[in-house]
């Protein structure tokens, strides 16, 4: 099959088209088609040599598929060649060809197209991990969230509107902002105007936030901190400006009985991930289904554009997904 292979590690020049192995599949296994797959911080970041695959997985990037089912394994029920699926992956979408389990299979919608179902499994799945499963997320909480134009932001702000909670975001651009605010976000703060801790504070009548999507790290930490309401719960999911904090006052942490919750999902266990996939499924199909979410893409670009899709992702100008066509040979 075809696959984008690394000429190695660093910038998007070690990134081309080339020809490797077909994945082959188990009994619970489905072979799936690719049609379209996506771009997510970590493919950058596996691309420069510093973000390995989890042992076993492939060294291809990409994170997650949209496709045909071509093979299904001997031991799968509930699904038949032909049917159109995409999922969660530790590895291996930018290819012709990928083998999953039959467990972390989603039908797409058929309001849907490839792109779209695509830009659906790393990033609703990870906010749904986040929310649901360690933020506790109720109906009536206040959310910041950091990056809100992303495509992890976008995902979490529908998620939050569906579960009755209320969304804050920070992002680089006032239409940025507005773009959030058309998905369902309260209201949001431009970083380049300074802390975002002051608006926070005033925009919830100096009680805080109960949870805080972070992906920023070590700049946002302090303010984090005192932007939480009592029993709130720091999520960080990454650390695009620094992992390294110099100062924490731990006496903040308990008095309010603050939580700091560091979560990955690619590192999770196969079982998790079926769980979760379900879970999410039973939860966010019929929303696709009907309009009530959908995913955000910004970008489609063909496969052979590759490097050109990757630049664009560094230059932070996307909102939503930027996603890869994956031509038929």
């Amino acid at each position: 099959m075809k696959a984008v292979l690394m000429n190695g590690f660093g910038g998007t020049e070690v990134l081309s088209l080339g020809n490797t192995s077909d994945p082959v599949i188990d009994e619970q296994d489905l072979l799936v088609r690719v049609r379209a797959t996506a771009l997510n911080r970590a493919d950058l970041l596996q691309r420069r040599g510093m973000y390995p695959p989890p042992k076993g997985a492939s060294e291809i990037l990409g994170l997650e598929m949209a496709g045909v089912v071509v093979k299904v394994g001997n031991g799968v029920q509930g699904w038949k060649v032909g049917d159109r699926v995409c999922s969660l992956l530790p590895g291996g979408g930018y290819a012709e060809l990928v083998s999953i389990p039959a467990g972390m299979a989603m039908r797409i919608p058929e309001n849907l197209s490839f792109e779209e179902g695509a830009a659906i499994p790393e990033v609703f799945l990870t906010a749904y991990l986040n929310l649901f499963w360690l933020g506790n997320l109720h109906a009536n909480q206040k959310v910041l969230v950091h990056a809100g134009a992303s495509g992890v932001g976008t995902a979490a702000i529908q998620l939050i509107r569906e579960a009755g909670a209320g969304s804050w975001v920070t992002a680089g651009s006032q239409e940025k902002i507005e773009r959030c605010l058309e998905l369902g976000a309260v209201s949001g703060w431009n970083y380049h105007n300074g802390s975002f801790l002051p608006w926070i504070r005033e925009e919830t009548k100096q009680e805080g936030v109960d949870i805080i999507f972070d992906f920023i790290g070590e700049p946002y930490f302090v303010d984090n901190l005192k932007s939480l309401a009592m029993d709130g719960r720091l999520i960080i999911i990454g650390t695009m400006g620094g992992a390294k904090v110099g100062e924490l006052n731990l006496s903040q942490v308990l008095s309010r009985r603050l939580q700091i919750i560091g979560t990955a999902l690619r590192s999770r266990s196969p079982e998790d991930k079926i769980r979760l996939t379900k879970e999410f499924a039973d939860f966010a199909l019929p929303r696709f289904s009907d309009g009530r979410m959908r995913p955000i893409i910004d970008t489609v670009f063909d496969w052979e554009d590759v490097a050109k899709a990757h630049a664009y992702m560094e230059s932070n100008a996307n909102v939503g997904k930027i996603i890869l066509r994956v031509n038929e040979s």
